[in-house]
């Protein structure tokens, strides 16, 4: 059972993002299909998004980068969990791929906001 707290956590994160963030999409690659083959399709889901750089106390060139930088994904409407390997398409036209994520998921049920670490895609 949710959480009433979480749940307020999650329409308070969804405001904020909404009010300062920006449209984006998460893109996932769907893997082919086992028996016929084929090439993995990608499929675009919608997001509310705000990038935010690193600070540079934050940067330690391993597993931080120069050039990451940390987008908080509101996890309302959005269908699926942002994980390692889908990309994020920002909507000024820069795509980072996901390489770490945090659903910030305490109870178990709600997915509060999804914080993930973006590195360009090359």
């Amino acid at each position: 059972m949710a959480n009433a707290l979480y749940t307020r956590l999650q329409a308070t994160a969804n405001r904020l993002i909404t009010s300062y963030g920006q449209t984006g999409t998460v893109k996932r690659l769907t893997p082919p299909d086992p028996v016929t083959g084929g090439d993995p399709v990608p499929v675009d889901h919608t997001a509310k998004l705000v990038p935010m750089g690193y600070t540079a106390r934050e940067i330690d060139g391993t597993v931080i980068q120069a050039g990451d930088v940390q987008v908080y994904i509101s996890s309302v409407g959005l269908a699926i969990e942002p994980t390692v390997g889908d990309l994020v398409v920002t909507a000024n036209g820069k795509q980072y791929r996901v390489v770490n994520g945090d659903p910030n998921n305490y109870d178990g049920v709600t997915n509060v906001v999804f914080i993930v670490q973006g590195r360009t895609a090359a």
